[in-house]
Order: structure tokens, then sequence, then C-alpha cells
């Protein structure tokens, strides 16, 4: 070989190896540009995976592909199977090519003892080669609100339609009775008590539209307990003195706390006025404060007909009565103790009950004391509405149960 030759080979050789290493140089740069990460398909894993929904897929024949663990939890799945209603909206949607709706509520009755989701509602959408996707959620809390809503609406326009006929009704007894003073005198006073029924009610459903509503409560400021005790005598004074009831005070505290005045009235006027409108005439009614812990207690004790066991939780439920002839009689309107517990709840409190049969109840409000509950820049009265007591039963020795009710509802 020539001597062109060989150098032709060496040239070759050189241009080879600085090739390899010009591009081992551009590999490792485009190595260190695009680090290594996880894949579009594991990052579509982890967001099933994590979903606040159910999400099952399903093949043709509805055996279970894949699914997330929330599935497990509003009961979409059982045994590694799907349930048989998904499977049955997944066919459907096979043949039609649509999404169709399918309601995945539990049948069995745990869910409505709080045990689990009680309204699981879903969708079943076809993907193509014969898959099906089931996607539900739990809407046990919009189920409820809308069931809340309707019965409230009920309620309300039974309530309303009483004294509304009996006024239209006495108008119409006035006219009649024109050329009868007495009469029409009788048939007025008649007409002013359904018209201060009415006005009551409304004015109890607008306190308890704004207390149940997302507004905020005014801005708290400190309150004293016994001006607060005062004022909610002052309203019930007349009322006592008519049943001839005598409500004892105990002294005054010197106690004071962060709140709304005038909810804080409202409410324990309400107390009062159940107390007094349940006791028979000459019975003592006794009102007591005292500081337990972080709380102000001011308790409202009555000697009346008590209430029985299995109405201890539902008194504080909008329009329950548990004697309703009794409750038209004194004019009650069901919202009262609805109204305490709300503005219990609205200032980190809650209220307490103790009652026995023929031996009288206790009903104790319960708020913060002044400066709890400050920290962390969160003013006194807005608390962590979901740390709040909502509901709680306890029976002592001798059968008596004490129910705490707290929460917003």
């Amino acid at each position: 070989m020539t001597a062109l030759g060989y150098a032709l080979i060496i040239v070759a050789l050189l241009v080879g190896a600085a090739g390899g290493f010009l591009l081992a140089r551009g590999s490792g740069r485009y190595g260190r540009a695009t680090p290594a990460g996880p894949t579009v398909a594991e990052l579509l894993q982890r967001q099933v995976h994590t979903s606040a929904n159910g999400v099952v897929l399903l093949n043709r024949f509805g055996d279970v592909v894949l699914h997330n663990p929330r599935a497990v939890e509003l009961g979409l799945i059982r045994d590694h199977q799907a349930d048989p209603r998904a499977r049955k909206a997944a066919e459907q949607a096979l043949t039609s090519g649509e999404p169709v709706p399918v309601d995945l509520s539990p049948l069995t009755r745990t869910a409505l003892r709080g045990r689990g989701p009680a309204a699981v509602l879903g969708e079943v959408r076809p993907l193509g080669d014969g898959f099906t996707v089931v996607d539900a959620a739990d809407e046990t809390d919009s189920v409820r609100l809308e069931a809340t809503r309707r019965d409230f609406v009920a309620n309300v326009s039974h309530e309303l339609k009483t004294p509304v006929g009996a006024l239209a009704l006495l108008a119409e007894a006035v006219l009649d009775a024109a050329d009868d003073p007495e009469e029409v005198r009788r048939f007025s006073t008649k007409i002013l008590h359904e018209s201060t029924r009415l006005g009551t009610l409304v004015s109890e459903l607008i306190a308890l539209s704004r207390l149940q509503g997302a507004d905020p409560l005014p801005e708290l400021t400190t309150v004293d307990v016994d001006a607060v005790v005062e004022e909610a005598l002052g309203r019930c004074r007349l009322a006592a003195e008519s049943a001839g009831i005598e409500i004892a005070v105990d002294e005054p505290s010197g106690y004071l706390l962060d709140g709304d005045r005038t909810l804080l009235v409202t409410a324990l006027s309400n107390l009062i006025d159940n107390a007094v409108s349940y006791s028979p005439p000459g019975s003592p009614v006794s009102i007591s404060r005292r500081l337990s812990g972080d709380f102000v207690e001011i308790a409202v004790t009555d000697r009346g007909i008590g209430i029985p066991p299995e109405y201890h939780e539902r008194v504080f439920e909008r329009f329950f009565r548990v004697d309703p002839a009794r409750s038209r009689a004194t004019g009650g309107t069901g919202l009262g103790l609805a109204i305490v517990k709300h503005v219990a709840a609205n200032h980190g409190g809650e209220v307490r009950l103790w009652s026995r049969p023929g031996t009288g109840s206790t009903f104790t409000l319960r708020v913060p004391r002044h400066g709890v509950g400050k920290t962390d820049g969160q003013p006194a009265g807005e608390p962590d509405r979901a740390a709040l007591p909502t509901r709680s039963t306890t029976e002592s020795a001798d059968g008596v149960t004490t129910v705490e009710t707290g929460g917003v509802r």
C-alpha cells in the first residue's frame, strides 16, 4: 500500500473517533436536558388513584380491569366484582354508545346510620373497543340538603297557612258582627293574637335563615353575660307573670364572652320562654351561670312536664313539637330550640339538654368565655365548623338521657 493509502486510512480513523466523541457528548447533553420522570400513563394512573370519585374500568364482559380505592369505599366494588347495577348500565352504554346515568346508592340501611355514603350517583361512559368507565361520587350531603329544603318549605307552608287562614276567618267574623261591639272586641283580640303569632313566626324564620346561611356572624364584641341574662329575662317576664311562674336568678357573675349580644339574648329568651310555656302554673323556673373550663354556661331549669327520652334529639329540629296541641295553644312556632342550637354553634359552643318526664328539664347554653379561640389569627366565635360537635347522647345510671348538640346542619 502506498503512503497515500496509509494517510487516508489514518484520516478516516481520526474522523471516526472525533465523530464518536461528539456524538457521545451530544447524547450526554440530551440526557441531562431531559431528566427521567413519570410517563403520561403513570400520571393518569396517579390521577385516577387519588380521585375523589370512584372510578372503575370494565371490559366488554363487565369484568373489572382497573379501579381506585375510592370505588371500594363507595361500594362500587365488592369481592373484586363491580356492582350489578354498574354492569347493567355498562351494557346499555355499549349498546347505545351514549353515557348512562346510574344510581349506585347502598341498598342496606347501614349508611343511613352514618357508617357510609347514603347516596352514590354515577355515570357510565363508553370508551370504545368494548371498554366502559364508571365514574361515581358521594352525593349524600346534596341529597340530604335537598330533602331538608323540601321538608322546610312544606313545614313553612303549613305553619304560615294556619295563622293566615285564621286571620281571614276572623276578619269575616268581625264584618258579620259589626253591630255587636262585644263580639267585635272578642274577634279583634283573636286577630291580634294570630297576627302576633304570624309576626313571630316570620321573624324566627328570618333569624334561622341567617344563622344557617353562609354569611358570617356580625362583628363580635365583648358581651357581659349578666346583661344578656337581664335582657332575656325582661323579654319573658310578662309571660311568666301571666302564667303565675316565678323566675329565680342567681347572683351576677361578671363573666364575659365574645359574641353577638342580640343573638345570645334571642337564644336565652327562647329557652326561658320554652320553660315558662311547658311548666304548670305556680311552678318555679331558675336561671344560673357558671364557668366550666373555657366555657360560660347559662342553664335554664324548669319543673315542668319534661321530655321523653325518645324526643331528646328531635326537639332541636325545626318545627318539631313534642305536644303540637300545647304548642299551638301557647303560640309556639317550633323554631325556638333550632335557633338556640344554631346560635350556640355559630359562637363555637353548644346546647345541652337534661330532662326527665314528670320532673322537668334543664337546657344549658355553653359559649366560649372571653379571649378563648383568638389564637392563630382566628377571632373568637368563628370556630372550625368541621370540628364542632354535632350531637351526642349519654345515659346516666338513673336512666336520664343527656343530649349535647352543636355544629351547623
